[in-house]
């Protein structure tokens, strides 16, 4: 049994967007001394006690933080009830019992590499397209508000952030991410994989990863302004931040465009030369690759399509 968590922080705002979607903004009882004390893209660990069940103990997880790096005040998370946990003691089902006011453990130290600066730097000029499902939007958000509280008129046209949801209510930030659109120019569309239950949506449909299959990657291309074939390593980098699925979903079919998953395991496997640098960066707390590099009949015909487009990408300028 985990040992008993002495709480630290308290919530001080929770925004309920949906039953299973809610934004809890929570403050830590001593502020980090140093300011900025994360960069947009990292996490923090959050827990809680199982009060109810005293026998389960406590229970902590890490957690992308939504807020920017310069703001004062409470720090934001974007988080989603678990509806089919693996453990026996989920801590989203006892974060959804705390309302204002409640007491929680935050442990107010930034972890994490999954940052524009840890992975192509801040001057890259490369587009950066960055997918997310559901909540894993979280990062993304940080980084975009991160470039706007240092200039509120900062140009956010090499941003691109594709999000995907069941439904348009899951669509998180939406309003704020299209004033973005407006103002700053980022660049942004969210797809929803259940439109037929929402007859009022107007915009994609299919999963956040259907945007780099087939045909939907040449109008991805036409809509970054982009000449055909243009959508390559040269050009754009890509940040995922969601399930496995997506992640697999999304880098599999970019093999062919030559793009390169930043995990030595899966280089090694579809034989990416060691001088080419990767172009896929994606959060996961699992060790264990998102594809299956141990069944030949998964990985030969991955590497053949990884070296076309290593081929391909060479005779770019």
């Amino acid at each position: 049994m985990a040992k008993a968590l002495e709480y630290n922080a308290t919530v001080t705002e929770r925004i309920d967007l949906t039953d299973a979607l809610t934004v809890f903004r929570i403050t830590p009882d001593k502020a980090p001394e140093q300011k900025p004390w994360f960069v947009p893209g990292q996490y923090c660990v959050l827990g809680m006690n199982n009060e109810a069940v005293p026998a389960l103990g406590s229970v902590r997880r890490s957690m992308s933080i939504a807020s920017a790096p310069e703001d004062d005040g409470p720090v934001e998370f974007y988080i989603r009830w678990v509806a089919k946990p693996e453990s026996e003691n989920p801590l989203t089902h006892l974060l959804w019992k705390l309302k204002t006011g409640d007491r929680m453990y935050m442990r107010a130290v930034a972890a994490g590499v999954f940052t524009v600066k840890d992975t192509i730097g801040n001057d890259d000029p490369r587009l950066r397209i960055m997918v997310a499902a559901g909540t894993g939007s979280a990062p993304f958000v940080s980084m975009v508000r991160s470039e706007l509280r240092r200039n509120p008129n900062a140009d956010l046209s090499r941003w691109v952030l594709l999000h995907g949801a069941s439904y348009p209510a899951d669509l998180g930030y939406r309003d704020e991410l299209a004033r973005m659109v407006e103002v700053n120019k980022l660049k942004y569309w969210g797809t929803v994989s259940r439109p037929k239950e929402a007859p009022e949506w107007r915009g994609d449909a299919g999963r956040v990863e259907s945007f780099f299959e087939g045909a939907r990657l040449d109008d991805l291309e036409k809509r970054l302004g982009l000449a055909p074939g243009g959508f390559h390593p040269k050009s754009c980098v890509i940040f995922i931040c969601g399930l496995t699925g997506t992640i697999t979903g999304t880098i599999t079919p970019l093999f062919d465009r030559g793009f390169v998953p930043d995990f030595k395991r899966i280089r090694e496997a579809l034989g990416v030369p060691a001088d080419i640098k990767d172009s896929v960066f994606y959060e996961q707390y699992d060790t264990e690759p998102v594809i299956n590099i141990k069944d030949p009949s998964v990985v030969e015909p991955l590497k053949e399509r990884m070296q076309a487009g290593l081929a391909r990408l060479a005779t770019y300028e």
